[in-house]
């Protein structure tokens, strides 16, 4: 017998950021311009991916040495915990993450914009939360970049996050925030987002964390449903 997961508590309309932002001028390119339609749960999305937890390995959630060397810039460790909507932890769910590099430049060929490319970061990683939800990487601080969305837009500097629980259908994306940024007047992606959810996508400077010559440490937990929900991107219908 198939048992078929719980429905997600669905979350305050109020701290939703919307499709159709004026100031974020890409996304009246890509709003939906007709009613969004609730696909029905198939045995297809309920029994895969197959993740294959085996093949996510230590060395998967360390961003600093690639190609073989070590990624230049701040190190830090962030890490936190994923939460459901009763902040219960969610165990074994894949977690991926891309970013910039220091110098705030991409490893792809969409970013021509004159930093230098680092040869030793690569800007991806990938962990699975353990049984009590929590998780941790190694990575560098990326810098900020610009992305020609306004005159002197710049992107404060920010890290990836993808989450995925056991179907193609429950991937859920969001950005963190690094404390007290100064972009964050002018950046439209984090000002979509109502004032009561922002903080939800900054992360906190975690000095228990920060381990003794060598990396600052920083908290991003993540809550995935309900009323103290992380912001994420294209959110879904709540049912």
């Amino acid at each position: 017998m198939i048992h078929l997961p719980p429905r997600y508590r669905g979350k305050d309309d109020a701290e939703e950021a919307p499709l159709d932002f004026a100031d974020y001028r890409t996304t009246s390119l890509r709003t939906p311009r007709q009613p969004l339609t609730l696909l029905p749960q198939r045995l297809t999305e309920l029994t895969g991916p197959v993740l294959g937890e085996e093949r996510v390995t230590a060395t998967d959630a360390d961003l600093t040495l690639a190609n073989g060397g070590e990624a230049s810039g701040q190190r830090i460790v962030v890490h936190g915990q994923v939460l459901d909507s009763d902040r219960r932890p969610v165990p074994n769910t894949l977690l991926e993450v891309w970013q910039a590099n220091s110098a705030g430049r991409y490893r792809h060929q969409g970013d021509q914009w004159p930093a230098p490319l680092d040869p030793f970061f690569n800007g991806v990683g990938r962990t699975m939360t353990d049984a009590q939800g929590r998780y941790s990487f190694t990575t560098i601080k990326p810098g900020a970049y610009p992305w020609g969305n306004h005159h002197n837009a710049w992107r404060p500097a920010h890290i990836h996050f993808s989450l995925f629980g056991r179907a193609f259908t429950q991937r859920l994306v969001t950005q963190m925030y690094f404390p007290d940024d100064p972009l964050f007047f002018q950046d439209p992606i984090y000002n979509s987002v109502p004032d009561g959810a922002r903080q939800r996508m900054i992360s906190v400077f975690d000095y228990e964390a920060t381990t003794d010559n060598w990396a600052l440490g920083f908290r991003f937990d993540i809550v995935l449903r309900g009323h103290d929900a992380t912001p994420f991107e294209e959110d879904d219908h709540d049912d």
